[in-house]
């Protein structure tokens, strides 16, 4: 995991599509602000792993005591079409 000090205003640019910009601190909570590409899929982390939770059980995986790697899911399952997929 890389750790990064930014304050205020400053941000992080990702794989040159993706910002990361700290828009307000207060107090334990940060604010942030992001730019993507519209075909990116966002989500928290709590929602992400709820809907693999989902996604295995609906595939009939055993998901009792797993604590397999979001890898696990195939990427179709919570991911759009692919871009050559794309209508």
């Amino acid at each position: 995991m890389l750790y990064l000090t930014r304050k205020v205003g400053e941000a992080v640019v990702i794989n040159d599509e993706i910002e990361v910009t700290v828009i307000e601190v207060r107090g334990k909570t940060v604010r942030l602000g992001l730019t993507f590409p519209t075909d990116a899929t966002v989500l928290r982390r709590e929602v992400y792993d709820r809907v693999q939770a989902e996604n295995r059980a609906a595939l009939g995986l055993d998901i009792a005591g797993q604590t397999g790697a979001p890898e696990d899911v195939p990427a179709f399952v919570t991911r759009g079409p692919a871009p050559d997929e794309a209508g």
